[in-house]
This record gives structure tokens, C-alpha cells and sequence, in this order.
């Protein structure tokens, strides 16, 4: 991005008052003693952005953080480059991020969340409309610090390392791509404000193309984290069926229902299990726990019961 462009930005943004996030934030930083009042992420590489190719210099520069030291932006070009709209879209840049064995989690759309991954030593990639309403300028950068005390961001965006943005004005680009920021996640690693449904469908959508030992290790984050989960101790068992990690499978089924003794799935699943390993008596059992509990899948497990009576 030209200086030209935000230099435009600035004076068409500097009339611009409605800024609630900014004010909040600063407003509320005297009563939050857990958020420090600036932070700079330190070693973060720097990519100088080439033509239309913010994305890819953006992307190449929160993967490196992450872990993947090797990539670079012509790496990434053709992974995320529409060269007919001459710029890259959200959905190749997840795509491309769990290419590279990593989870893309979207996070809150609050600049308090932003502060608080940047807090965590977790760069966070933003998308911005640099524009306005009648001539749209749409760009990635990468949060790397902040200082509250200026009111100020501080970016690896475009061509210039560490720029300094001010509050109000990055929150009023921010808005244009309602608020759309993302952190990546070594399988295994959790975002210092997660929520638990988000995190699990971010884990579904990395599993579906990359190896199921790394895919165990991100639901066991989540199980540790949320103990009594459903959803994870559900998942991390079937996934240790699918696996062929019985025992494991076994004794993940056995926990959930210490915590959740009216999940009907997991009776279901468990009786399978049970049958497969011999252990008939017990599977029958744990089929009609499924049957008594009903629920939408009810049909299915009254197929599991007669097929274990046969």
C-alpha cells in the first residue's frame, strides 16, 4: 500500500468520531489490572508488501511466528492470489494457513480481543478497507504491539515495518470488514481468549485435510481446557476409535459419561466398543441406556440395540 493511500486515509478518517471500541477500551484500562498497558511482540519477521501481494506477505508473517519458519510470500501466492481481482480473500487464507499445519481461529471482533492476543505474543492478522464508500482499498497487516498510553497500534503493514496507527483510525478501517482478525495456532496451543464452540469448529475445519495425530492434540487442548465438554471428549474419543486406539477410546467414552451421564451418543459409541472387544453383556446394556434416552439420533440407536441382541 502507498504512503499516498494512507495518507488519503488519514485525512478522509480525521472528521470521523464514532470510534466505541476505541473509547471503551480506554475508558476501561485504569479498572483492568490484567491488561498491560503496552506491549510490542519482539522477533516478529517483516515482509515488505510487493504490489497487490499484502496478503500473502501478511500470511507468510503470522505462519513464520507460528512456527513455520520457511515460508515466504511467493510461497504463498499462488495459494491465495485471485489475480483477476488482483487481491486474496479470507477463505484461501484459512485454506492456506491449514496447508501449513495450522489452525486459524477468528477471533472476537472487539479490539479489546486484539489487545489481549497481542498481549499473549500472539500476532494477529487483520483485514482493513483503507478506502472509503466510493473507491474501496481493501488490505491485510499484522498487529504486532500497541501502547495505550498514545493511543496508537503498532503494524508490519505494507511496505513500512512497525507503523504506527492510531486507535481511532485502525478501528474505523477495521469496522469495514466487520471487524475480521485472525490468530494461528500450533495444533495444541490455545488463544488466550477462546471460546469453546468457535475453537471446536476451527479444529473440524483443520482436521478435515491434516493428520490425526495433530488434530488429537488440539481436542486435548480443548478437553483440558473445558473438562466437562461434550464436544471434545466426544470428539477426542471417536477420534481414538477412528485411530485405533481402543483403550484410549474406551476409557474417553467411560469419562464423559462421569460428566455428562445423559449424552445418549456416547452410550451408543460405547456400546460398539464394548461389542467389539467381547464385552456383549455390558454393550447391550449401554444400548438401551442410548434407546431410554432418545433424542434425534433415537432411530440409530435402536439399529445399535437390535443388532447387539441378534
Amino acid at each position: 500500500m502507498t504512503s499516498r493511500v494512507f495518507f488519503l486515509c488519514s485525512v478522509l478518517l480525521s472528521g470521523c468520531v464514532s470510534t466505541p471500541q476505541t473509547d471503551q477500551l480506554l475508558a476501561g484500562q485504569a479498572e483492568n489490572s490484567s491488561r498491560h498497558a503496552s506491549h510490542h511482540i519482539e522477533g516478529v519477521p517483516f515482509f515488505p508488501q510487493n504490489d497487490y501481494h499484502c496478503g500473502p506477505a501478511a500470511l507468510a508473517t503470522v505462519l513464520s511466528v507460528s512456527g513455520v519458519s520457511s515460508v515466504v510470500p511467493d510461497d504463498l501466492v499462488s495459494k491465495v492470489y485471485v489475480p483477476d481481482r488482483k487481491g486474496s480473500f479470507q477463505v484461501e487464507m484459512l485454506a492456506a494457513a491449514r496447508s501449513y499445519g495450522r489452525i486459524p481461529y477468528i477471533i472476537e471482533p472487539r479490539i479489546e480481543h486484539l489487545i489481549g492476543e497481542v498481549q499473549a505474543d500472539n500476532p494477529v492478522l487483520v483485514l482493513q478497507n483503507l478506502g472509503v464508500s466510493w473507491y474501496e482499498v481493501w488490505h491485510y497487516a499484522v498487529v504486532v504491539g500497541y501502547d495505550l498510553s498514545s493511543e496508537k497500534l503498532v503494524m508490519h503493514s505494507g511496505e513500512k515495518k512497525r507503523r504506527m496507527t492510531r486507535l481511532g483510525v485502525f478501528e474505523q478501517t477495521w469496522q469495514r470488514s466487520d471487524y475480521w482478525g485472525v490468530i494461528l495456532l500450533k495444533p495444541g496451543k490455545l488463544p488466550r481468549q477462546v471460546d469453546e464452540q468457535k475453537y471446536f469448529l476451527s479444529v473440524v475445519d483443520f482436521g478435515r485435510n491434516n493428520p490425526a495425530v495433530d488434530v488429537e492434540k488440539a481436542y486435548q487442548a480443548g478437553l483440558e481446557r473445558w473438562p466437562n465438554s461434550k464436544i471434545f471428549g466426544f470428539a477426542l474419543a471417536n477420534l481414538h476409535y477412528d485411530m485405533g486406539k481402543l483403550p484410549e477410546a474406551l476409557a474417553g467414552y467411560r469419562r464423559l459419561l462421569t460428566v455428562a451421564p445423559d449424552f445418549a451418543p456416547a452410550y451408543n459409541n460405547l456400546a460398539q466398543l464394548l461389542s467389539e472387544l467381547g464385552e456383549h453383556t455390558e454393550a447391550i446394556v449401554m444400548a438401551e441406556q442410548a434407546v431410554a434416552l432418545g433424542g434425534p439420533h433415537a432411530s440409530l440407536y435402536q439399529k445399535t440395540l437390535d443388532a447387539l441382541r441378534q
